[in-house]
């Protein structure tokens, strides 16, 4: 197995423990809540927690989508910059050594 494979396999691994503590954490939020409605049947808090559940795993899924989505964003606004800036500093660089080129040569024509 290459490093490659390695990391990939790594990286896997850690996205799925991630989730699994999600789920773990949402489980654990909806049923806090649903405790707390006294009240309820045990059927009508299990629904209750099942309910909230489901809605904090999808707010999670919506705020690592909008994070995904900036993280793309801000990938290709910085790849421009980072572009930009090569081009002007080859610019000066060119620039510089015409320069240096021409004083060069009238040090030269002079001396």
């Amino acid at each position: 197995m290459d490093r490659d494979e390695t990391a990939a396999g790594l990286a896997r691994l850690e996205g799925y423990l991630m989730s699994q503590a999600v789920m773990s954490e949402a489980r654990r939020a909806g049923e806090d809540f649903a405790r707390d409605l006294s009240w309820l049947g045990p059927l009508e808090r299990d629904e209750i927690a099942r309910r909230f559940t489901d809605h904090h795993l999808a707010l999670r899924r919506e705020m690592l989508h909008s994070v995904v989505e900036r993280a793309a964003e801000l990938r290709a606004e910085y790849s421009e910059r980072y572009a930009q800036l090569r081009r002007r500093t080859l610019a000066l660089a060119l620039i510089a050594m015409a320069l240096f080129g021409t004083a060069a040569a009238l040090i030269a024509l002079r001396g």
